[in-house]
């Protein structure tokens, strides 16, 4: 198993941050993200299900990601989602935005993927530490930048 936990302080406002988490702006801090359907409850809710496909090189990974919790109060934003991906490797991530003033935001980017069967935990083994600190890196700046660019 992976695991991960970020955090990031962010010079906007909660509500630009938590923005680019609603269903129509995913694609901005998720760009190899080409569909993202709801197609069940609504997207605010705990207990929704999205179809999500994914583009890697030229293959297409389609699943479904189901939001376990979902807050949205002045102060304190949280998305919590899990999605088994290529039938062997279950994700699971949080999104929790803390306001700290009316100008920074605090995002902590939680989250673990572990195999769900032989191969995926074969491969997890194998994975590259590094990479996935890299991949983690990289989206907590794409969140930065496009919550800046909104300002």
């Amino acid at each position: 198993m992976i695991e991960w936990k970020e955090e990031k302080v962010i010079e906007t406002n909660i509500e630009n941050v938590w923005e680019l988490f609603l269903d129509e702006n995913i694609k901005r801090i998720m760009p190899k993200v080409e569909e993202h359907a709801l197609i069940e409850k609504s997207e605010d809710e705990p207990g929704a299900k999205h179809r999500q496909t994914y583009r890697e090189g030229k293959r297409l990974e389609t699943y479904i990601v189901d939001t376990l919790a979902y807050e949205n109060k002045e102060g304190e934003k949280y998305k919590k989602v899990s999605f088994i991906i290529g039938k062997a490797f279950e994700i699971t991530v949080s999104y929790h935005l803390i306001k700290l003033d009316d100008n920074r935001t605090k995002l902590i980017y939680e989250g673990q993927n572990q195999g769900v069967n032989f191969v995926g935990r074969a491969m997890l083994k194998l994975a590259n530490k590094k990479g996935n600190h890299d991949v983690v890196a990289e989206f907590m700046d794409r969140v930065e930048q496009e919550a800046l660019r909104q300002q």
